[in-house]
Formats: structure tokens, C-alpha cells, sequence
């Protein structure tokens, strides 16, 4: 009782995942500049920060990991990233203040290795909330680009800059990334009734397998590397983003699925193992109901996820999610609503 009665504050935070990411690949440090589309969604990712008073009889960071359901204690990390390397990270690159303790707690309804990003959601999530013990406010470009630096300099993994920034400002985003990592991003405005109507067409398709970085990214960095920024197999992917932002200007969602198609062959283009079987069993499945657009979830390859724009009719769209699901135990669909907001952080009122 005297260890609970010891909470100062509890900070709440979330923050979307994005599907339709059309212009991928573009938003590396190998493609130099780029151009990406993509869509942030609900389910989000979700973290609960109880901030404590410091006493010494405990370590200095409570963290429960609830999709993994582990619970674990940890002092400051200072550069070790043992259990949860994207946490433990993210409390390492942020200045917490030395008199206090923190419970976090964090959970997402979208099953990690999904190719949504809910790793940068993780991370802009966390910022967002451990931001509240630091002096000022970052925007939500620095919490990105925080985002970011944490994944690629503290954690050496290969990132572009779309997913956190697709976290961090949600909605229909169009990111222009004129010099890596430099980008410009612009919230796409359309009319309530067009966005309802791309919201109800929608669908987020799970293969049921996490997708992993493997030997085939690895080899397709390489090739692109070598070809360097005007490699010509980057072309229609930043094609692919133009038109789809172009698309939703005009009202058009034929055309925005007409894009998602170009976009998915282009992945193809790059290496055919980045469309995997079940992403084409999945496809095939949306096409004989009619819908007009599909696009390969992230870079694409095992495992992951697709998103479907289907037709007008909600009878075809139940019936893709019918016969997908009962075309593999593994394949399910994952409810997704649109983000109008990114990040969002308060304050919760104890007691």
C-alpha cells in the first residue's frame, strides 16, 4: 500500500499503425529520396506510464510487455538491450529524470511482425509518454525522427522514416523525403463522405505468420545500394505514392486502387520472394470478389500482411474476409478504422 500510494502521475499515450504504404523502399538511406503514401489505422499501440517516487527498493523501471505477457524489472539500461530491445532502447535515448521510477505498461491489439509499423508505433508511443518528465514538448517530426534514431543508431537496424512518421501525424499522409532522412510531410484533406467510403472499403488482411527481415531484404538492399538513388526500379514506387495521393484529390478510389496494384507489382520487381505465396492466395481470393486495389503490407516478403481496397458492395467485402479466413486457419482479418490523429498523450486524474 505504501509503494502504490507512492504514484505521482499516470501519463497515457497511443499511437496508430499505417497500412497502404505505397512508395515504400523509397524512405531508406539507399534510395536517397523518395516519395511515400500510406494510410494510419486503428488498432493502436497503447502505453501506460505510472510515474513514482524514486525510494531504492526497487529497480528504477517496472516495464509489462502484455502482448508477450512478461513482466520484468530493469535498472538503467545505458547501451544493454536484453528482453525488449525497442523499450529498454527508448528509456536508454530519453533523459528520465533521476528522482523518479516508472511502471510502463504496453500493448497493441495488431500482432507484432504484422508490416505495419507497430514497431515505430511502439517507439512513438513510448517518446510520446516519457516526453511528459522532460522540459518543453517534442512536435511531432522530433518525436519521429527520435523514433527513428533509436532503431537505426541505437538498435543498427535497417528503418526508412515512414512508419514513424506515419504514427506520429496520422491520417492520409504524403511524405516527400527530399534528402534522407529530411522529409516534408503533408496531411491529405478530403470531404467526410469520401473518407467514410474509403474506411468502410478497407480491409487488413493478417497471414498469420510475423514478418522477419531475411536473407532476401538483406540482398535487395544490396542491389539497390549498388544501383544508387536513380536505380529505375525505384521509379514506379515513388510513382505509385504520387498517384495515390493524386487518387484521393480527385476523389477517385479506383484510381488510389489502381496504385496499390502498381505498387505491389513493383515490390515484385524488386525481388519476386517479396510477394510471398500466402500475400498471392490472398490476393487472388480479394480479385474474384472484384476488388479493385492490394498492396503487400512494409517491404513485403514472409509473412506479414495485405490491404484490400474492395468495391462498393459490403457484401463482397464480408465475403473476401469469409473466404480468406477459410482458406488457411493462419489468415485472419484485423478491424481497421481510420486515424485522423497521431500521437496523443494525457494526463490521467488519480484517485
Amino acid at each position: 500500500m505504501r509503494y502504490r500510494s507512492a504514484v505521482l502521475s499516470q501519463f497515457n499515450a497511443v499511437a496508430p499503425i499505417r497500412i497502404c504504404d505505397n512508395g515504400g523502399w523509397t524512405d531508406t538511406w539507399f534510395a536517397g529520396h523518395g516519395k511515400v503514401f500510406n494510410i494510419a489505422v486503428y488498432p493502436y499501440v497503447e502505453v501506460q506510464m505510472r510515474v513514482l517516487r524514486r525510494d531504492g527498493e526497487r529497480e528504477r523501471f517496472s516495464i509489462h510487455a502484455e502482448n508477450y505477457g512478461e513482466r520484468y524489472q530493469l535498472a538503467d539500461p545505458k547501451g544493454a538491450y536484453d528482453k525488449h530491445p525497442l523499450i529498454e532502447a527508448a528509456l536508454d535515448y530519453m533523459r528520465i529524470p533521476d528522482e523518479v521510477a516508472l511502471e510502463l505498461t504496453l500493448f497493441s491489439e495488431a500482432p507484432g511482425g504484422c508490416s505495419t509499423g507497430t514497431s515505430a508505433a511502439v517507439s512513438v508511443a513510448l517518446i510520446g509518454a516519457l516526453d511528459c518528465l522532460t522540459p518543453g514538448r517534442l512536435t511531432p517530426h522530433e518525436v519521429a525522427a527520435a523514433a527513428h534514431r533509436i532503431e537505426t543508431e541505437l538498435l543498427k537496424q535497417e528503418c526508412g522514416i515512414q512508419d514513424q512518421l506515419a504514427s506520429a501525424y496520422g491520417g492520409l499522409c504524403f511524405i516527400d523525403m527530399h534528402q534522407f532522412p529530411h522529409a516534408t510531410v503533408s496531411r491529405i484533406d478530403i470531404p467526410s463522405a469520401l473518407k467514410w467510403e474509403l474506411e468502410s472499403r478497407l480491409l487488413l488482411l493478417y497471414t498469420g505468420h510475423a514478418h522477419s527481415s531475411s536473407e532476401v531484404h538483406r540482398k535487395v538492399i544490396r542491389e539497390l545500394e549498388d544501383a544508387g538513388p536513380e536505380c529505375p526500379k525505384l521509379t514506379p514506387l515513388r510513382q505509385a505514392a504520387e498517384a495515390s495521393r493524386d487518387a484521393l484529390y480527385a476523389g477517385d478510389l479506383k484510381a488510389l486502387g489502381k496504385a496499390m496494384v502498381a505498387n505491389t507489382a513493383a515490390q515484385e520487381e524488386l525481388n519476386t520472394s517479396l510477394v510471398g505465396p500466402a500475400h498471392r492466395e490472398i490476393i487472388a481470393i480479394a480479385r474474384r470478389h472484384g476488388a479493385v486495389g492490394w498492396k503487400v503490407n512494409g517491404a513485403g516478403g514472409d509473412g506479414g500482411s495485405v490491404a484490400i481496397l474492395t468495391g462498393p458492395d459490403h457484401t463482397t467485402k464480408r465475403a473476401i474476409v469469409r473466404d480468406v479466413e477459410a482458406a488457411n486457419a493462419a489468415y485472419r482479418n484485423i478491424p481497421v478504422h481510420l486515424a485522423d490523429h497521431g500521437l496523443r498523450v494525457w494526463e490521467s486524474r488519480l484517485g
